[in-house]
């Protein structure tokens, strides 16, 4: 497999890829020619075909595709010239290798997942629980393998799982640390927060907002998932059901952040804080990583609104 990021100019590439955006221009001559951005796990890159022969195969967005191009450089950036392009065959290409990837093995962390599920002492939020993180093959495989987000933070295969891990991981230092929170209740909404998601947002490899997920988002689709299993256990408190549920409605801390509710008790003070953290510090983490290593400052960011730089001493 030739990916993307090890691409040199001058380079020959005979490979699959996903088509992920396929476009139909015309230059300013009026010959028609397709600009295309080709995705592997290690990233994407800009595509041209301008030459429409017989060796350019029918092929739609979204196809996995198998190119014989040329590897230039076009204003700094890598770009491909293909020449000639099929539809690529089941069997000669594994998804997997298209799509980006937590970098952490998802059995580990799902086993750390199991740890908090089979933490959790109240009988019926235990049982709740276990509905969906023990019991519901199908959820169970989803949540390994979904994202957390389009294009924002843990925006990968294992994305969802890792992010989860990550924010109960701080609600467990939250709960050690301030004993007047209610562990279970926390660990619990921890878990929850975002299983919406699974509904939202659809499948690898094209991450795209659903019908549903557009209208409703994934807080109200977790809180509502979490209440169709509730009903479903014989004497679930009523109260214990709502301060489960208020922790995810509030789990975005402001209104305008798309929280239904700002964070009323200490458990939902407590998720809004781990859930934040933990996404600003992994978009951090991604500028970091993706940035040039050579720039100390990395410029102007909206959603920390500072311009942020590499620590370096």
């Amino acid at each position: 497999m030739r990916y993307i990021v090890d691409m040199k100019e001058g380079e020959q590439v005979q490979e699959h890829y996903l088509c992920v955006n396929k476009q139909v221009l015309k230059t300013r001559a009026g010959k028609t020619y397709y600009s295309l951005k080709l995705q592997d796990k290690t990233g994407v890159v800009d595509a041209k075909i301008w030459d429409l022969n017989d060796g350019i195969n029918d092929f739609n967005e979204h196809d996995y595709i198998k190119i014989d191009a040329s590897v230039i450089m076009f204003q700094n950036a890598i770009q491909l010239n293909i020449r000639r392009l099929r539809r690529s065959s089941e069997g000669e290409y594994e998804p997997k290798e298209y799509i980006p990837v937590s970098s952490r093995d998802i059995k580990e962390m799902y086993g750390e997942i199991l740890v908090y599920v089979n933490d959790i002492e109240n009988k019926y939020v235990s049982a709740l629980v276990k509905k969906f993180f023990v019991e519901d093959k199908q959820f169970i495989k989803n949540f390994q393998e979904h994202t957390a987000a389009k294009t924002m933070h843990h925006s990968y295969y294992g994305g969802l799982l890792e992010h989860t891990l990550c924010v109960v991981n701080m609600c467990k230092f939250f709960a050690e640390n301030y004993k007047v929170i209610n562990k279970d209740i926390l660990y619990a909404a921890a878990l929850f927060h975002d299983i919406g998601k699974i509904k939202e947002l659809s499948s690898f490899p094209i991450i795209e907002y659903t019908d549903s997920g557009q209208l409703l988002g994934h807080i109200m689709m977790s809180t509502e998932w979490v209440g169709e299993r509730i009903k479903e256990i014989p004497g679930f408190p009523v109260d214990l059901a709502n301060m489960i549920k208020h922790c995810i409605l509030a789990h975005h801390g402001e209104l305008e952040y798309g929280s239904p509710k700002k964070p009323q008790t200490i458990e939902a003070l407590a998720l809004h804080f781990a859930d934040n953290c933990d996404a600003k510090l992994r978009t951090f983490s991604d500028l970091l990583e993706n940035g040039d290593e050579e720039d100390n400052w990395l410029g102007w960011q909206r959603i920390f609104e500072s311009n942020v730089r590499r620590t370096r001493f």
